[in-house]
């Protein structure tokens, strides 16, 4: 069986935390910020783990990571 590659647009989207946990980048940041609060758009810049459910694809995705 050959290697698997890695996703290229996964990789560039996701990253594994030292314990192995998947983390992502909160979605809704780009663009119509003007009626969005200051909280909001502060609280959207931070990361976040990703759910078990879908760890469990992204991490084949990116199994070398």
């Amino acid at each position: 069986m050959p290697k698997m590659k890695t996703h290229r647009g996964a990789a560039k989207r996701f990253k594994k935390t030292g314990t192995g946990k998947i983390v992502r980048s909160h979605a809704f940041t780009s663009h119509i910020l003007e009626k969005k609060s200051p909280k909001r758009k502060r609280n959207l810049r931070k990361s976040a783990v990703m759910a078990k459910s879908d760890a469990k694809r992204i991490e084949r995705l990116i199994a070398y990571m």
